[in-house]
């Protein structure tokens, strides 16, 4: 694509790599294929390939942001399946969060969307102003048909039935391996998910202990920034990452490490990007050296020799996190396990997809949301699971919004094939919904 920037323009480093990037792209369309909200919507300025024409148009002009752009953005997944499909190597994401800080900066939003959005980002990443307001919205959920505004219904319908009391296996601490020791790793315990569902944190210890890791949570670590950072709020999104950075940095330079473990993959991939996003700061060196050892559970799995196990004649639909496929590339390490823990793996029509949870869309665009949340519920259906695994909260939450069928991470499958206890959703549906609580929080 050729680009007319001004030398003044390109002084600047973000618009500079985005002028490459924008370069990079070719025209050819094979993004629309596989864009969700293309496939949708079926309007080219709801494409990768529209919404580069925008952000181009936009930031090559230095235009304050109109409307019509802002809402072709605005509904945007990243979901990044362009990435995976695009043969030029556009790389579609830094280039998309470039256009949201520049909107963020430059538009006047309505006051609604002031509104909300400055909410989200003042509770969801905070696990006890979460907690807190998943218990109001757990008590307004009966009245939300009488919300004017489709978000604010949405809001309140995510609320689950039960909200787990607070896990202790988050608090800073070190879990000593159950194995000889193979590994010493942080584990990167989250904001949302320790409100929503503590099992997943505490099937990650007990799996990775049983297995020879030694588990850190290290001091000072929280949310990854991942939420602000998607939206253009990059003085707050850089706050928050850069806790992490000093709390890992400090693990590295003391007893060491081998691997930041994440098990939500939205985090993954933001915290795998740290490198970039601190590239002009004072932590640039800390946080390319935490990007370079961010793995996902999965990864870290594959290189600890999980045991084989025999048939568990269980039927597992496997919902592929667009943030794990596309965002981190990993694409058959959660499969692989499941089938090494003895497991018959499905995988739905269209597995490439999104869901529509994406962090904050499912709140913000509820109706798209709505729209590929039903599809992905049918193709996952459709196969007839006993159980459907994902390895990121988000989707976990949508999908399980939708359906009857028990929905777990991949971890407590895992977990539970290797000596742990059954995972509790699957206990719940046993019991009708009722979520027993004297599961042992650690074995």
């Amino acid at each position: 694509m050729q680009t007319n920037f001004s030398p003044a323009q390109l002084e600047d480093t973000a618009t500079a790599h985005s002028e490459k990037i924008l370069r990079a792209c070719v025209h050819c369309g094979f993004c629309t294929a596989t864009c969700p909200t293309y496939q949708v919507l079926g309007d080219e300025l709801d494409s990768p390939r529209g919404r580069i024409y925008l952000i181009k148009d936009m930031l090559e002009n230095g235009r304050k942001p109109d409307a019509k752009t802002v809402k072709h953005i605005d509904r945007c997944l990243s979901c990044l399946a362009c990435m995976s499909t695009c043969p030029s190597g556009v790389h579609y994401m830094h280039l998309v969060d470039h256009a949201r800080e520049y909107i963020e900066q430059n538009y006047d939003r309505p006051l609604t969307d002031r509104a909300l959005r400055w909410v989200l980002a003042r509770i969801l990443p905070y696990p006890n102003r979460f907690r807190v307001a998943l218990l109001g919205a757990k008590i307004g959920r009966p009245f939300a048909r009488f919300m004017p505004d489709a978000r604010l219904r949405a809001m309140l319908e995510m609320a689950p039935k039960t909200i787990p009391p607070v896990s202790r296996n988050d608090d800073p601490q070190t879990f000593p391996p159950e194995a000889p020791k193979k590994m010493r790793v942080a584990l990167m315990t989250g904001c949302a998910q320790k409100a929503l569902n503590t099992d997943i944190n505490d099937a990650t210890i007990r799996l990775l202990t049983r297995l020879g890791c030694e588990v850190v949570v290290a001091e000072g670590a929280g949310c990854c920034g991942a939420l602000t950072h998607h939206m253009g709020k990059t003085s707050e999104s850089h706050a928050t990452a850069a806790k992490n950075i000093r709390a890992w940095d400090a693990e590295m330079k003391g007893k060491g490490l081998d691997a930041i473990v994440i098990n939500t993959s939205g985090c993954g991939t933001t915290v795998k990007d740290y490198g970039h996003m601190f590239r002009e700061h004072a932590l640039a060196t800390e946080a390319e050296a935490v990007s370079r050892i961010a793995m996902d559970v999965s990864e870290v799995l594959m290189k600890l020799d999980l045991p084989q196990v025999a048939d568990q004649e269980l039927k597992v639909a496997y919902h592929a996190a667009c943030s794990l496929q596309h965002g981190q590339q990993i694409k058959t390490y959660p499969k692989d396990l499941l089938k090494r823990a003895g497991f018959t793996v499905l995988e739905p029509k269209d597995p490439h997809l999104c869901c529509g949870s994406a962090g904050t869309y499912n709140l913000m665009q509820p109706e798209i949301s709505k729209q590929l949340k039903d599809r992905k519920v049918q193709t996952l259906e459709a196969r007839n699971p006993d159980i459907i695994a994902a390895g990121n909260i988000g989707c976990m939450m949508q999908i399980g919004s939708g359906t009857d069928v028990p929905i777990v991470h991949t971890v407590e499958l895992l977990d539970w094939a290797t000596g742990g206890p059954k995972p509790p959703a699957m206990l719940a549906a046993a019991n009708g919904g009722v979520r027993p609580m004297d599961i042992p929080v650690l074995r």
